[in-house]
């Protein structure tokens, strides 16, 4: 079982310093890695690394997703694997506002001081359901989990020459302040594990995904090394894991029903 293969996108709000998950020896500004997983794991995991800020997006459920983008909505979640100390991310709004509001903010570039923001720390875990304006700030490292789908409505870019979506991304938000909710969702299930030593765990009932934030050992006897994401079959046996202060985010869709 070797490591599953990668993607890398350029971003211009990527970064240059990506180790130790990646070796970016073409000083590249690298932005997202993602994971390329079978088709019987009904996830997207990928790493993100900022040097500057993401825009302030918003994405559907599944409903109008379907309705409007022949796709399944984007519920996701955010583990901090680093975090300069002023790093901030932005989960919904402070305040309740319009619709109206909301368009003239985004248009004015306002917006920012109506999002909510959060300071972000090493091993921060963040929950942003579809419908939850936010944006990553500069100066993180983030494993997202998310729904399979890359559905996107921008509606601030700080100037960037992107194009803003703001009838459907202002169609699809939460206009209502931001409160905090449970990473464990009907979408999927992630947990960060630490390993000291040996740890078996039991068989999974899906196919599962084992992201290794931190550290080098073995997964059922192939090694791993951080920056790299293991697949595990559904109904494969039990899992073995080895190595010494290592740090795994493991993800799996709930079981069926």
């Amino acid at each position: 079982m070797s490591a599953l293969a990668t993607t890398l996108y350029e971003k211009v709000w990527g970064s240059k310093s990506t180790e130790p998950w990646l070796k970016n020896s073409g000083d590249r500004k690298i932005g997202e890695i993602w994971f390329a997983a079978s088709r019987e794991f009904p996830l997207l995991v990928k790493l993100l690394f900022t040097s500057d800020r993401m825009s302030v997006q918003v994405h559907p459920d599944d409903t109008y997703a379907r309705l409007h983008e022949n796709s399944s909505g984007k519920t996701e979640m955010w583990h901090v694997l680093r975090a300069e100390p002023d790093a901030r991310v932005a989960l919904g709004l402070r305040g309740s506002v319009t619709k109206d509001r909301l368009r003239e903010a985004a248009r004015s570039g306002e917006i920012e001081e109506l999002l909510n923001w959060i300071p972000a720390r090493n091993g921060d875990t963040f929950f942003v359901p579809a419908g939850t304006i936010h944006a990553i700030g500069a100066g993180l490292v983030v494993c997202e989990v998310q729904q399979l789908s890359d559905v996107t409505y921008r509606l601030y870019d700080y100037g960037r020459p992107r194009e803003l979506h703001l009838d459907h991304g202002l169609n699809v938000a939460t206009l209502e302040p931001w409160m905090p909710q449970s990473a464990d969702c009907k979408y999927f299930r992630t947990e960060v594990l630490t390993v000291e030593g040996t740890v078996v765990l039991p068989g999974p009932l899906r196919n599962t995904l084992y992201v290794v934030l931190e550290g080098e050992g073995r997964i059922n006897g192939d090694a791993f090394q951080a920056g790299e994401a293991h697949e595990i079959p559904a109904n494969s046996g039990p899992v073995s894991i080895e190595g010494l202060k290592v740090r795994l985010l493991k993800t799996s869709a709930p079981p069926l029903g």
